[in-house]
């Protein structure tokens, strides 16, 4: 399945969204149900196939989790393979509760192109407390449930969820999502702090890059927006900075006498640190020692254009990415970036 993330959207587009998704036609094209909403077989169901990968994810029985994978993701398991072996020290001891199950229903005879499924009840406004707003692009016709588990372990918390489907009566693992509720010991509520704080000192671009991770850190999925989600990101656009490349727009970098095609800047936790992730366009990274040397320079051209990004981050890394879509990455310190 191929997941797009869920954006907020404009209080008018909410309004008109709001609207049609009570209408009868959408009622019956795709639907979505919370778990208070559910009858208790169904919801029992559901957050049992739940726990259940999350326990095998636990002890890192990949096996069984391909077993019981959908066709499309049983053939190409990698990525959900290397999630797990990934997070195995952040799941030791780990005790997984589940937080809340949707369950998703779409009709039709084809995949649709860009299925969005409302949950919950919405106000004038858009989203309530209860709420919540997936999106999904080329979602063939099914039953689907999303369920979210909080994971607690001596490392600390983090944010398990797998997608779902009903394949001959049996949930079957769509995709299985780890994601760190903590970085370095601090969760969404004090990098929201520092968002604050940036944004009074003048540093717009820490302070975006800080609301950015404040919303990712209460949000399991990137394809799912809810009220705490959207809020974060209204706030955010008062500083959504103009130097930034967005929507698909690359932004020139000056490094010496190259200029580099930005496609993408972003941080990202790394371990137990937060670095900045810079993305460019490169005609060939076959050769490496000239790709390392081009990431260099990047990764110095981006603290010299961003000077404040020495205060929030503890490495920058550089990603030089072919026309193919593959890509070379090296990493500076930043207390070794001069």
């Amino acid at each position: 399945m191929n997941l797009a993330p869920c954006r907020p959207t404009s209080l008018l587009l909410w309004i008109l969204l709001w609207g049609l998704a009570f209408s009868p036609l959408s009622a019956r094209s795709q639907s979505c149900q919370t778990s208070g909403e559910l009858e208790d077989t169904t919801r029992t169901s559901i957050t049992s196939a739940g726990q259940r990968y999350f326990d095998m994810a636990a002890k890192a029985d990949v096996a069984s989790l391909k077993l019981n994978a959908i066709p499309t993701l049983a053939a190409d398991f990698s990525a959900v393979e290397a999630t797990v072996k990934d997070h195995q020290k952040d799941f030791a001891g780990a005790q997984g509760t589940v937080k809340s199950a949707f369950l998703l229903e779409t009709e039709g005879a084809t995949p649709a192109p860009h299925a969005e499924f409302y949950c919950g009840v919405f106000g004038k406004n858009g989203q309530t407390s209860g709420s919540a707003v997936f999106a999904f692009d080329n979602l063939p016709p099914g039953k689907y449930a999303v369920v979210l588990l909080d994971a607690t372990s001596p490392q600390g918390r983090s944010m398990f969820s797998v997608i779902l489907q009903m394949i001959a009566a049996e949930w079957k693992l769509g995709d299985l999502y780890i994601k760190p509720a903590q970085v370095a010991g601090h969760d969404s509520d004090w990098f929201l702090a520092r968002a604050r704080e940036y944004k009074t000192r003048g540093q717009t671009h820490n302070a975006w890059f800080s609301y950015v991770v404040a919303r990712n850190l209460i949000s399991p999925l990137a394809r799912m927006s809810t009220l705490a989600t959207d809020k974060l990101y209204d706030e955010s656009q008062s500083v959504r900075p103009a130097d930034l490349p967005f929507d698909g727009k690359t932004v020139d970098l000056v490094a010496g006498t190259a200029i580099y095609k930005v496609t993408a800047v972003f941080p990202e936790v790394v371990g137990n640190d937060l670095d900045l992730i810079v993305k460019y366009q490169a005609a060939d990274i076959s050769n490496t020692n000239q790709a390392y040397q081009n990431d260099v320079a990047v990764i110095k051209a981006v603290v010299t254009k961003y000077p404040e990004v020495r205060d929030a981050f503890a490495a920058v890394v550089a990603r030089a990415v072919d026309p193919t879509g593959r890509d070379y990455g090296a990493m500076l310190p930043m207390k070794d970036i001069k």
